[in-house]
């Protein structure tokens, strides 16, 4: 400050100085911003909670079922009928990283659809489905009964998993997300969730190349 480096909204700061959330301070140019601790959540969304930050009119939203004492946001999204595991932040780079469709990054499901699986649907659906103006790409599959099978996808289009199905016929019943790369949904209860840390956490970033 002596020294006239630092300012706060363009004017030299003096010693006693009181700063909000709200001014710019810079010193020798460069803006400094609070440093907040890195936050991962792994949560076992329930069926019926809308994953965006803010819902429309008599809508449960993501944030507003948590209602935590500090701010993260979804990555990624479930629909308001699905549920299972949905990751939230406060690192946005990190939410691009997991969410980019480009980055071929893994995500599971279970599915149970409304009749007897056939060979012929199972393979369509690992082989691609034509569906919103593209062909999906192809994608593991594994039957598990008669009408439910696992699913692991590298893409991420707007209820995608329930348009495959409705492209030969089948309509999803219940479609629960498991695992996103390597975070997995475990026996982690509905509206419950957990932290990412430790070697989970490290490995999720060597996954992303964020070493």
């Amino acid at each position: 400050m002596e020294q006239g480096l630092v300012a706060v909204n363009g004017n030299p700061a003096v010693p006693g100085m009181k700063v909000t959330p709200d001014d710019t301070v810079t010193v020798r140019g460069k803006e400094v911003r609070e440093q907040t601790a890195p936050i991962l959540l792994a949560f076992h969304k329930p069926q019926g909670i809308v994953c965006t930050c803010v819902g429309q009119f008599g809508q449960s939203t993501i944030i507003d079922y948590l209602n935590l004492p500090y701010r993260v946001y979804p990555v990624g999204r479930l629909d308001k009928n699905s549920e299972g595991l949905i990751l939230l932040t406060n690192q946005g780079d990190l939410a691009n990283e997991i969410s980019r469709s480009r980055n071929y990054h893994e995500k599971e499901y279970l599915v149970e659809v409304n009749r007897p699986l056939t060979d012929a649907f199972l393979r369509g659906m690992e082989n691609g489905v034509p569906i919103l103006d593209t062909v999906t790409r192809p994608c593991r599959i594994k039957k598990l009964g008669k009408r439910t099978f696992s699913l692991v996808l590298t893409q991420g289009l707007n209820r995608q998993i329930r348009r495959m199905c409705e492209y030969f016929g089948y309509r999803v019943t219940r479609l629960q997300r498991i695992r996103v790369l390597n975070i997995r949904l475990g026996d982690l209860k509905p509206g419950r969730y957990r932290t990412v840390t430790g070697n989970e956490y490290q490995e999720l970033l060597n996954l992303i190349n964020r070493k």
